[in-house]
């Protein structure tokens, strides 16, 4: 099946989603909470863009101001230069998956999901059952099309919500945790389904706090908290960055550690591994400092790690902590 959205087949290099300065604030009493103070993000055909940030940094009300579910207080969403919160075409280019496979009925069939979802995309229901018989067909899930949703893997599971949303063909598709509880072999199939998608001109907003799948997929990363864009950068670019400002030591020991160090450890940010092993993210001159309180102690091994997502994040939300 053609996952391609029809406006970007010629035009590769098209902006799908382009948001701007989005801001929303609820009410909770007499309390105003800012939950998205000021985001923007853009992404291309065939872009995936990993959207990351602690509970409650704004990543849900941020989405659904992308998807047209709230309007936003300020700012502008355009999906293929759309307005989503005044145009239902706009909408009609947006898919979604969301965490727990919440947009299907488990009680029907794969097939019928995709039938039923299709009518309600606005497609025939025609269309509907043939797009979703060539989706299945393409997701190894023919044989599986007429037993309950319910009593399919999780991982079948995955594919098939991923599949009702792709059923109208969207330009742009949402997914939030899409991995989350899959065993390594379904991680791995849906990672895979993933990359085809993307590869075949959507773009895609991945959310998931699996930093080591935002990293494997990701075009782009964005991190938010409370409600502000603290980085954005392509994801090797960030990497690259972040390996030569920000080193990541592993540290060996040949007797065990005793209290006071496991206190003053601690308190410099250290992380503990185990008795004998502890691992040190930070500038490279920071380094000395924990080594004063290991001293005299006889080290085993002192090795510098290569930089990775889960690292960056860290550092990212504790250089944020120590703006706040």
């Amino acid at each position: 099946m053609n996952f391609c959205p029809p406006f970007c087949i010629v035009f590769a290099s098209c902006k799908v989603l382009e948001a701007h300065h989005l801001q929303k604030t609820y009410r909770q009493g007499s309390k105003e909470v800012r939950a998205v103070v000021d985001v923007s993000l853009t992404m291309a055909a065939g872009e995936i863009l990993a959207f990351l940030g602690p509970n409650g940094a704004g990543k849900t009300t941020t989405i659904k101001l992308i998807a047209g579910l709230i309007q936003p207080d300020a700012g502008t969403v355009r999906i293929l230069g759309r307005d989503p919160h005044t145009d239902p075409g706009a909408l009609a280019q947006v898919g979604a998956v969301l965490e727990g496979n919440r947009n299907l009925y488990w009680r029907m069939t794969p097939l019928q999901n995709l039938e039923y979802f299709g009518v309600l995309r606005g497609l025939s229901p025609r269309t509907a059952r043939q797009r979703g018989l060539e989706l299945l067909e393409t997701f190894g899930l023919q044989e599986k099309q007429d037993v309950a949703v319910q009593t399919l893997s999780r991982g079948m599971q995955q594919k098939v919500a991923i599949a009702v949303a792709l059923l109208h063909q969207p330009a742009l598709l949402l997914l939030d945790e899409p991995t989350l509880g899959l065993d390594v072999e379904s991680a791995q199939a849906v990672k895979s389904l993933i990359r085809q998608i993307a590869a075949s001109g959507r773009a895609i907003l991945l959310t998931t706090h699996q930093l080591d799948i935002a990293e494997a997929l990701s075009d782009q990363v964005a991190v938010i908290r409370q409600g502000v864009i603290i980085a954005q950068a392509p994801t090797g670019e960030l990497i690259r960055h972040f390996a030569g400002a920000v080193g990541t030591y592993r540290i060996e020991l040949e007797q065990g550690l005793d209290p006071w160090r496991f206190e003053q450890l601690a308190r410099q940010g250290v992380e503990i591994l185990g008795s004998h092993r502890v691992r040190f993210s930070g500038p490279p001159e920071m380094l000395y400092q924990v080594l004063e309180i290991l001293k005299p102690l006889p080290l085993l091994s002192l090795k510098r790690e290569e930089a990775d997502l889960t690292h960056i994040f860290l550092e990212l939300l504790k250089r944020g902590e120590g703006q706040g």
